[in-house]
């Protein structure tokens, strides 16, 4: 049947988008509407929040992905901005001013190696990146152009917790061992506790995946 959901938030990963304020403090905010191709990453973020201005300014952010376990962390964020004052659509739905996130969170800052922004300790996926690109996902429409903002990264550093990678394999992650938390139409969820099915694509060794991209992040420089 023919069907008008608000959203269409069929499923996709949390991430914890770190950038730097204008005072050098770090800004902190989930996001969950992004995918990755290689080391590349489209993000879609409101164009009225903190990290829109904070990513045009700086061109630069961490892309943490949270566990399931840190659902409570991620919640804390869920209805505060960094933005001052806060924008109308945002306090109609309850959103009040917090320049502290990571305290508001509960989570701990780790210097990045490429880039100002902070990692998230607490996230067992930490990915340094550079924007290279920022378009309107609906410069189309009179109403909501400037509203939803999509930004192309490029990932030049990856931290990830061994606990999830396979063994004896300091390159690849064991998706039995890794359990992010998904956001599914407004709620939390987490993959089921071990594989539906074995995927042939699974039968393609990664490494023929590789981009010169893998060749730029070894060269990007250490601040």
């Amino acid at each position: 049947m023919a069907s008008e959901p608000a959203i269409l938030y069929f499923g996709t990963p949390v991430v914890l988008v770190s950038t730097t304020n204008e005072d050098g403090s770090a800004n902190l905010a989930p996001i969950s509407s992004v995918f990755w191709l290689g080391w590349r990453a489209m993000l879609g973020i409101d164009g009225t929040s903190k990290n829109t201005a904070n990513l045009r300014r700086t061109r630069e952010c961490v892309l943490n992905l949270p566990a399931d376990d840190a659902v409570g962390a991620v919640n804390r964020l869920a209805r505060i901005t960094g933005s001052d004052p806060v924008p109308e659509h945002k306090l109609s739905r309850g959103y009040r001013y917090e320049p502290r996130k990571f305290e508001a969170a509960g989570l701990t800052p780790v210097r990045s190696e490429t880039v100002r922004p902070p990692r998230v300790l607490e996230c067992p996926v930490q990915m340094e990146a550079v924007v290279t690109a920022e378009g309107s996902l609906a410069g189309d429409d009179d109403l909501l152009r400037g509203r939803l903002i999509t930004f192309s990264v490029r990932i030049q550093r990856v931290h990830l917790d061994p606990a999830i990678l396979l063994d004896g394999q300091p390159d690849r992650v064991d998706p039995d061992k890794w359990r992010p938390l998904i956001m599914s139409f407004q709620e939390f969820y987490g993959l089921r506790p071990a594989k539906l099915h074995h995927s042939t694509l699974g039968r393609i060794p990664e490494h023929s995946y590789l981009t010169p991209d893998t060749e730029r992040a070894r060269h990007a420089p250490v601040r």
